[in-house]
């Protein structure tokens, strides 16, 4: 065939597919199809045909998605149906484990149970509530014993008489937690008897705590004002110590302090300085199965201090910035050093120092799990690097021994919060 003509040939069958089909399928492609010269390029047959085949094709994908989605709507309520019945099952399940459990006075924590917050004590169960009035208890004889060694240095007859009080207080507390354990192990314990019986010795404590107040504030008024420590009982998240004056902007510095723990696993926090955007400016922490840390700026050396032994450690840590050069002092003895630690950052003024807490905000933010348990004492830093002879002085508790020049150790600079305590301590003397 001439090209003009299949030209015009091929231009007709478009025309024609074009007209019967675009009206009912949208936008249509051009072919162009070789034909004889005679036939006719518009029969109804091929336009017809072509059309129909594509109309049955969509109408059977459209019911295949219809299908699908029958299919969907119908696995989703069996889904539904499912989670609803694991969900029940899974409640009677714990209910069972729990009646089994008070059945045979079992006392195993729920994960996250230990962990000491405000208010936690209304809602733990009986047993682990008597557990922590127990170590409560314990608490109160330790301070009533270092004011018994108090007043056998300073008699006086209204001390010895609130004593014998206060011992006498003691021990019916200690029957009454006795009997209460009892009485859980043979099972007779119900919700409204451990309610009433721990309003009872909560009410007592409460009378105990002021009395004891009372003796520490008398016998503090007579003592010098660095012969004291703080104590931190329990792992909360709201018993520590602030000091009242903040950090100058530091090049290099020096942090010194008395630790006595047996907490495990890790002593937790002594202390944290946070600044405005950066709550780790400078954070000693034990956490967990981890080593003691120190922390500048987010950065991180591993420190060889293996304290929790339950004695007193006097530990010291050195830095300087060029380089972030620092050393490690256990009881007047190096054990390690290293350097790039945070280098050429100066430590930022301005923040908010705290014992016994980790900060994850300024002055708050803080985490049960990372709060230090145990006594520290003689807390002091300087904005230099000491020697190894001065380090010594003070773990030897030497005459010659130095306070800090930025913070140094007095009762007057620090505020307790929470049930943290004061009492007399002198190092060297009471240690170990």
């Amino acid at each position: 065939m001439p090209a003009p003509r299949a030209a015009r040939t091929c231009a007709l069958l478009a025309l024609c597919l074009l007209g019967s089909a675009a009206q009912d399928f949208g936008p249509t492609r051009f072919i162009c199809t070789s034909v004889p010269v005679d036939a006719d390029m518009c029969a109804a047959s091929v336009a017809a045909g072509g059309a129909e085949e594509l109309r049955s094709s969509v109408l059977q994908l459209r019911e295949t998605v219809l299908q699908q989605k029958e299919t969907i709507l119908s696995q989703k309520e069996t889904i539904r149906e499912l989670t609803t019945k694991l969900g029940r099952c899974e409640s009677q399940s714990t209910l069972d484990a729990g009646a089994g459990e008070a059945r045979a006075g079992g006392g195993r924590k729920q994960p996250g149970a230990g962990k000491n917050t405000m208010g936690d004590l209304s809602r733990t169960p009986a047993a682990e509530t008597l557990s922590q009035l127990g170590q409560t208890l314990q608490s109160l004889k330790t301070r009533l014993e270092n004011l018994e060694q108090y007043s056998r240095l300073n008699s006086s007859s209204q001390t010895n008489t609130l004593k014998d009080l206060l011992q006498s207080k003691i021990d019916d507390l200690e029957r009454q937690v006795l009997s209460r354990v009892n009485t859980l192990e043979e099972g007779k314990g119900g919700p409204k008897n451990d309610t009433e019986e721990r309003v009872k010795i909560e009410s007592a404590l409460t009378s105990l705590h002021q009395r004891i107040s009372e003796l520490e504030k008398g016998q503090k008024d007579n003592r010098p004002g660095d012969k004291f420590q703080l104590t931190f009982p329990l792992r909360t998240n709201y018993m520590y110590a602030k000091v009242k004056k903040s950090l100058p902007e530091m090049y290099a510095f020096t942090v010194c302090m008395w630790l006595k723990s047996s907490a495990a696993p890790g002593v937790g926090t002594p202390f944290s300085y946070a600044v405005p955007g950066q709550a780790n400016e400078l954070v000693l922490i034990e956490w967990g199965n981890n080593p003691m840390e120190i922390l500048i700026n987010d950065k991180v050396a591993k420190l060889p201090f293996v304290i929790n032994d339950g004695q007193w450690h006097h530990i010291c840590i050195t830095w300087t910035t060029r380089d972030g050069v620092w050393e490690a002092y256990q009881d007047g003895t190096q054990g390690g050093n290293g350097e790039n630690l945070a280098p050429y950052h100066p430590i930022k003024p301005q923040g908010v120092l705290v014992l016994g807490q980790e900060q994850d905000t300024l002055g708050g933010g803080f985490d049960a799990t990372q709060a230090f348990v145990g006594e520290l004492a003689h807390f002091n830093i300087w904005d230099r690097k000491l020697t190894p002879g001065e380090v010594y002085n003070l773990a030897t508790c030497s005459s010659k021994a130095l306070a800090g020049n930025v913070i140094a150790w007095a009762e007057s600079h620090i505020e307790i919060y929470g049930g943290a305590t004061k009492w007399t301590f002198e190092a060297c003397r009471q240690i170990n």
